[in-house]
């Protein structure tokens, strides 16, 4: 494995551990730095930035990403679709430096994995709406399906 493919599979199972603790924060109401006592093991770095930045700006990605809701609100998503979503949002508004296609196609991944059937189709349409309003110009047909490399 290269280290690229090496980087990109540590950033597919952060992205899933972010996801967790994500949950985890939600369910219980802790705080996150209870949470991280309890663990056996640290985050990886890069879950522990998706999952601080996700939480430092929830209100800034929940408007976000309710402009492009119709007839719905955030509030109103099923739980994981919502952290999903404000996951996603975050890495495109944050760090630009990896490809949309890859933000969405992970996310995508991660909704089939873990949420309902109709999920990962609704998670792909609201985050290409979401991704086009934050990186623009920048989103080619390649990207918005995933099948880029990056």
């Amino acid at each position: 494995m290269t280290n690229r493919e090496n980087r990109l599979s540590d950033r597919r199972i952060a992205r899933e551990e972010a996801l967790n603790f994500l949950y985890e924060l939600e369910v219980t109401g802790d705080a996150l730095e209870t949470l991280l006592v309890a663990k056996p093991l640290p985050p990886r770095d890069y879950a522990l930035e998706l999952v601080q930045g996700v939480t430092s700006c929830t209100a800034e990605l929940d408007h976000v990403i309710g402009t492009h809701l119709r007839d719905w609100t955030v509030g109103r998503l099923a739980l994981l679709d919502r952290l999903l979503a404000r996951l996603a949002t975050w890495e495109l508004l944050k760090r630009d430096e990896v490809p949309t296609g890859v933000v969405l196609s992970e996310v995508v991944e991660l909704a089939t994995q873990y949420c309902g059937a109709e999920s990962p189709r609704f998670l792909n349409g609201l985050l290409r709406a979401v991704a086009i309003e934050i990186r623009g110009a920048e989103i080619r047909g390649a990207e918005i399906r995933g099948t880029e490399n990056g």
